[in-house]
């Protein structure tokens, strides 16, 4: 084994070692009833799994390794550890076709996914990904936190956008639903225009005996409302 190898093993040896230390049975029984499936899972809390990391820094190799192990606290550590200057797009697919977790979904795009240089590309390719809940709410979720940051879409994104989460927000499909209701009320706050926009959009809504149709008026009427109070950039 050379040195760099030898160096990357001992690491991930430091680091399970850690989280048997830090392990929290009853959290862990508590995940696996709620079908968070891992074949090793500590649960180690978030703030603790982020301590553990600290010291490794940014490190693609480790970050690599790590994600190849099928244990939580290693696959959420390599999503803080990986370099986003170094994660090609090919990577970010490889990574996104092996989540099944919806937690793992949400550690990764806050913790990578949302940071790469071409995270509005994946997320729109990704919100529109075929039979693959996850991959479209990890596209929503980098959505929203784009958004939150202050990126703005052009009208033509925005149209994108908009016409594949009101599709989504519609389903009764769980994940692609509540990715969709998170980014379209990062997309409301942002500005009054995107409120104008979304006001307009739910219209057509407002009397509708459907179930699904009246809680998606209801809940971005509220968003609305709400945001309206707050004070909000003019476009």
């Amino acid at each position: 084994m050379d040195t760099e190898n030898k160096d990357t093993a001992e690491k991930i040896k430091e680091i399970r070692n850690s989280c048997r230390l830090a392990m929290n049975g009853p959290a862990s029984q508590a995940m696996r009833e709620r079908g968070l499936e891992y074949r090793l899972n500590f649960g180690v809390e978030y703030p603790r799994i982020k301590q553990i990391a600290a010291p490794y820094g940014k490190n693609h190799d480790l970050a690599q390794a790590l994600w190849k192990e099928d244990v939580r606290e290693m696959k959420i550590m390599a999503g803080i550890i990986q370099p986003a200057d170094t994660f090609i797009k090919e990577l970010a697919e490889i990574w996104m076709d092996s989540i099944r977790q919806q937690e793992l979904a949400e550690m990764t795009s806050m913790n990578l996914f949302s940071k790469l240089p071409y995270a509005s590309e994946i997320a729109f390719e990704w919100i529109a990904a075929e039979n693959n809940a996850c991959k479209q709410y990890c596209g929503y979720l980098i959505l929203a936190r784009l958004l939150a940051s202050g990126k703005e879409m052009n009208e033509r994104s925005a149209d994108e956008f908009l016409d594949q989460a009101e599709s989504d927000a519609l389903s009764d499909e769980y994940l692609p639903k509540a990715g969709a209701m998170t980014a379209l009320k990062k997309f409301v706050s942002q500005n009054e225009d995107n409120a104008k926009r979304i006001e307009h959009l739910i219209g057509k809504y407002k009397d509708s005996t459907r179930q699904n149709e009246s809680d998606f008026y209801n809940e971005m009427k509220f968003e609305l409302d709400f945001t309206r109070q707050q004070p909000m950039q003019e476009s």
